[in-house]
């Protein structure tokens, strides 16, 4: 007896193939549809949270394949507002990158979006990416400015985050340097 396929099931998984294709030629591991951030390797990381254009190609030709507007290679050739899609969603995607190497190095306790695959963040993002960009992570216990954050008001603490990002990016180049 033949298996039947779901057509949405088979179109997802072709376009997860190939999302997925030059980043497992480029960082030599397994990624799919059920790979989360915390899934992958800090090397890859590493590479991806730079930002700029050393990251942001894996980035766009992830989206891209996703939402089947070719590949990363085909960026400029966008149509204006397919272009403002892709770097909402590469915005949006290198923010939880970041927030996972900050986890990663103890700075946060938890943030909004771990809980989804990529596929699920790119696929999904006009119905969860509104809320989880709405929502704050938490900074860790342990991280030395644990008490000044939670003293300011919840206004405030998305700054104070974001405010360690210049850390993070020494971090990152530091690490980068041992490689």
């Amino acid at each position: 007896m033949q298996k039947v396929i779901d057509l949405e099931e088979g179109r997802l998984l072709l376009a997860v193939k190939r999302g997925y294709r030059n980043w497992k030629s480029r960082f030599n591991e397994d990624f799919g549809i059920h790979t989360r951030l915390c899934h992958i390797s800090r090397k890859t990381l590493n590479h991806l949270a730079q930002g700029g254009d050393k990251g942001a190609f894996y980035l766009y030709d992830l989206i891209m394949g996703l939402k089947d507007l070719g590949s990363g290679f085909e960026f400029n050739e966008l149509d204006p507002e397919s272009k403002m899609a892709v770097i909402d969603l590469h915005l949006f995607l290198l923010d939880r990158i970041r927030f996972e190497y900050m986890k990663r190095l103890g700075w946060l306790e938890s943030y909004p979006g771990e809980e989804y695959t990529l596929v699920e963040l790119i696929t999904r993002f006009d119905t969860i990416g509104p809320g989880l960009q709405a929502r704050i992570p938490v900074l860790s216990r342990n991280h030395p400015r644990h008490r000044e954050f939670f003293a300011i008001n919840t206004f405030d603490r998305e700054g104070f985050i974001r405010k360690l990002i210049p850390g993070l990016m020494k971090e990152i180049k530091r690490y980068s340097e041992t490689l």
